[in-house]
Parts: C-alpha cells; sequence; structure tokens
C-alpha cells in the first residue's frame, strides 16, 4: 500500500520542459503540424492538472537554424538572433494549443516584443507558476552563442525547478549514436561529468555544465511515445537521468 500511495505521487514540483522547434514539425520536417503541437498540449495538460508547476523551452529549428545561416557565411549574431525569433513563433503556437485546452499561459520573452509576449521577468515568471499557469520561455537568453538548451538550464536554475525534462526523438542517451548503431547500449543513469567526457550527445556541454553546476538533475526521454511527460513526472524508469555534480564530487 505504501509502494503504490508512493508511486502515485509525482517526483517534481517544478519543471522545465525543453522541446526542439524540430519536434513541432512531426513527419513534415519543416513548419508547425498542429496536430503534433495538439498532442503536446494535451501531454502537457495532464501534467498541469496534477499540481506540477510547469515551464517550457522550445528552439526554433523547424523554421532557421542559426548554424545553417553562420556556417555559410552569414553574420553569427545575425543568424543567432534569428533562431531566436523563430522560437517565438514556435511558442506562441504552443500558447495557442494549450489555451485551446483550457490552460492558462503567458510566453516570456528575453527580447522585448509587449505587443505580442510578456519580457521575462525572473519573479513574474516564478508568480505565474505558482498561479498554476504555464510559462513559455522564449528569444532563447537574448545572446547570440547560446543555444536554447542553454536557455533551459539558465531558466531551470533561475526559477529553481526541481528537474530538467529533455524531449528528443530517441529513448534516452546511448553511448553512440543509435540511428548508425544498431547495437548502441543505452543508459538508464549516467553522471553529467560522463556525459561531457564522452562527448555524448545529450546537450551542448555549456547547457550541461550549468545543471551540473546547479544540481539539476536531467531526465532525457522520447517524446514520440504519447503520455512519457506525466510518466517522466511521476518518477518512472523511462529514458536516461543524468545527475551527479558538486554532491557527488564532494
Amino acid at each position: 500500500m505504501d509502494e503504490s500511495s508512493a508511486a502515485a505521487k509525482p517526483a517534481y514540483r517544478r519543471v522545465v520542459l525543453k522541446l526542439s522547434g524540430e519536434a513541432l514539425a512531426g513527419e513534415m520536417g519543416f513548419g508547425i503540424d498542429p496536430a503534433i503541437v495538439d498532442g503536446i498540449a494535451r501531454q502537457v495538460g495532464e501534467v498541469v492538472t496534477l499540481g506540477i508547476e510547469t515551464a517550457i523551452v522550445v528552439g526554433g529549428g523547424n523554421i532557421w537554424r542559426g548554424a545553417l545561416g553562420w556556417t555559410r557565411g552569414m553574420d553569427r549574431a545575425t543568424a543567432d538572433y534569428m533562431g531566436m525569433l523563430a522560437t517565438c513563433i514556435n511558442a506562441l503556437a504552443l500558447q495557442d494549443a494549450l489555451e485551446n485546452h483550457g490552460i492558462d499561459t503567458r510566453v516570456q520573452t528575453a527580447i522585448e516584443m509587449k505587443e505580442v509576449a510578456e519580457p521575462y521577468i525572473r519573479r513574474r515568471a516564478i508568480r505565474h507558476l505558482q498561479k498554476g499557469r504555464v510559462v513559455i520561455f522564449a528569444a532563447g537568453t537574448g545572446n547570440p552563442y547560446f543555444s536554447t538548451d542553454t536557455t533551459a538550464a539558465l531558466r531551470a536554475a533561475e526559477i529553481e525547478a526541481d528537474a530538467m525534462l529533455k524531449a528528443t526523438n530517441t529513448a534516452g542517451v546511448y553511448d553512440s549514436d543509435p540511428a548508425r548503431n544498431p547495437e548502441a547500449q543505452k543508459y538508464d543513469e549516467i553522471q553529467y561529468l560522463d556525459v561531457l567526457n564522452r562527448g555524448l550527445a545529450v546537450m551542448d556541454s555549456t547547457a550541461t555544465s550549468l545543471c551540473m553546476d546547479n544540481d539539476i538533475p536531467i531526465v532525457v526521454f522520447d517524446l514520440g511515445v504519447y503520455g512519457n511527460i506525466k510518466r517522466v513526472i511521476m518518477g518512472e524508469s523511462i529514458g536516461t537521468f543524468v545527475r551527479g555534480g558538486k554532491k557527488d564530487e564532494s
């Protein structure tokens, strides 16, 4: 009885969910698939009804990738700013889908655009979360040279999230690319330093280091399986749990 009660209790109180822009495109590969966005919104709604304070960071790769521009001769800062604006488009689409399901949502941007979203203010974001609103952080950190993974790690630290949930198109973190190596082995749990030292494709090193320095666990899981967001929140053993940091090093 005690075990079932414990299993029914959410593992986290406040989380940051990191979504790639490509996740919103679905099989189209580009742009926004309304059906995919609606499915994500319904999954987030299941989490919100549990009383979990939920923040989201979404990428912009389905519209524009800064790396595509600057590797082909475009000014790096300009290309990155274009990517930040792409994340705002995705954030508004996600907000619309969430509110269609009756979920109160706020978009906060690191680049000021008062007509469509609030400016990012840490205390206001926390207050929204405490009131049960989903907060979507858009426009990255507001600075070029930083990925949306780093944005998610930074915002998770700022709002004192219990965990960062990294939604991907694979079942977790592998020792090699499972798309190229059918013998690739998935890690159920791994430490931050191992991720960094082995160059594993979890997030960029800046984001991973930021989570390590602030002892924010990362759960990497497959967004393609409906209900996985709730399963992670409930503490089910899916995906890969990335942990460690200062406490383990001492």
